[in-house]
C-alpha cells in the first residue's frame, strides 16, 4: 500500500462520509504528513501496512523532541488514529496498530469569560454614530445571545432568521445544522440593522441573504469581528484577552450558572459530544467557590 495513496482515500472519506470542513480535512492531512515524513526516515522505510505499535511510539518521541507541546500531540495521535480507523473500516488493514497508543495527558485550561457588566460596558462602549455603529452592536448581541462561533455569525444568512418565532438556524462545524433561540434583544438589534441600516449598502453579487455585510456590500472577514473585539475591550480598559470565542464561552456559561440543563446547552452549542460541554460545569463549581469565598463568614 502507498502512502499517498493511502493519503488520497483517507481525504476522500473526511470530506465525503465525515463531511468535514476544507480546514479540518486539511488539518489531518497535515498530522497524517508528520508521519509519512517519519516513515521515510528510517532505515528501512515503513508503509502504511507495516507500522505496528512500538513505530507509533517511537513517532510520539519524535514529534516530542521536535518541540511539540502535549496539546499539538494529542492532536496528531487523533489524526493518526482517524487515519488508521479509516484503513481499518475500508479493509485495507486487517488490525489497527494505533488503537493501544495514547495520548500525552491534557490538563484542560478554563476559557475566560465575561461577566454581564463586562458585557454591557463593550455593547455601551460601541459608537452607533459611525456608519458600522449598528452592525457591529448587533454582531456582539448576536454571539453572546446564541452562543455562535464567529464563522456561524459572519456566514449568517437572513433565510436562516425565524424572528417571528424567535430561532435562528445556523450551519455549524461539519456544515452541520442546528436551531438556536434568539432573545429579544437580539432579535431587536437584527430587525433595526437589516430594515434600517443594511437596506442602504449597496449588496455585491452573490451576498444578498448575508446577514452581515461591510460598507462595499461584502461579507465581513474573521479577522475584522476579532479586532472590534480586542478594539473594545481597549475602549473599557478591560485586561482580560478576548476575542468572539469569549462570548460564546460566557453564554454557555451564564447559562449553566443559571440552572441551565447542560444536554439543552450542548444542543445549542452543536458540540457532538457533551464532555466538550462539561467543561462549563467546571467553570460553574469555580463560580460557586468565588461564592464562597466572597460571602461565607468562615471562609
Amino acid at each position: 500500500m502507498d502512502w499517498q495513496k493511502a493519503k488520497k482515500g483517507f481525504s476522500s472519506y473526511l470530506r465525503l462520509e465525515k463531511s468535514l470542513s476544507a480546514n479540518s480535512v486539511g488539518a489531518y492531512l497535515g498530522d497524517l504528513d508528520k508521519l509519512i515524513q517519519f516513515a521515510d526516515s528510517k532505515p528501512v522505510k515503513l508503509q502504511p501496512e507495516t507500522v505496528v505499535l512500538k513505530d507509533l511510539r517511537e513517532f510520539i518521541m519524535w514529534i516530542n523532541e521536535l518541540g511539540m507541546i502535549p496539546t499539538s500531540q494529542a492532536r496528531i495521535i487523533s489524526g493518526i488514529k482517524a487515519f488508521y480507523k479509516y484503513l481499518l473500516m475500508d479493509n485495507q488493514l486487517n488490525y489497527d496498530p494505533s488503537e493501544l497508543l495514547e495520548a500525552p495527558k491534557l490538563k484542560r485550561k478554563l476559557p475566560d469569560t465575561l461577566s454581564i457588566v463586562d458585557i454591557d460596558k463593550l455593547i455601551d462602549a460601541i459608537d452607533l454614530s459611525k456608519p458600522e455603529g449598528m452592525r457591529n452592536k448587533t454582531m456582539i448581541e448576536v454571539l453572546y445571545s446564541c452562543g455562535l462561533r464567529v464563522s456561524e455569525l459572519i456566514n449568517l444568512r437572513i433565510s436562516n432568521l425565524y424572528l417571528d418565532i424567535e430561532f435562528i438556524k445556523v450551519l455549524g462545524k461539519g456544515d452541520k445544522e442546528r436551531l438556536v433561540p434568539i432573545g429579544s434583544q437580539g432579535i431587536k438589534f437584527l430587525k433595526l440593522w437589516l430594515h434600517d441600516v443594511r437596506v442602504h449598502i449597496p449588496v455585491q453579487s452573490g451576498e444578498e441573504d448575508m446577514v452581515f455585510l461591510n460598507r462595499r456590500g461584502k461579507r465581513l472577514s474573521r479577522v475584522y469581528v476579532f479586532m472590534m473585539i480586542k478594539e473594545l475591550a481597549e475602549v473599557i480598559g478591560l485586561k482580560k484577552s478576548i476575542s468572539p470565542h469569549t462570548f460564546r464561552h460566557s453564554f454557555a456559561t451564564h447559562l449553566i450558572e443559571g440552572g441551565a440543563d447542560l444536554r439543552a446547552v450542548q444542543e445549542m452549542l452543536g458540540h457532538e459530544s457533551i464532555t466538550t460541554t462539561e467543561i462549563y460545569t467546571h467553570l460553574d463549581r469555580e463560580y460557586l467557590k468565588t461564592v464562597i469565598i466572597d460571602h461565607h463568614p468562615r471562609s
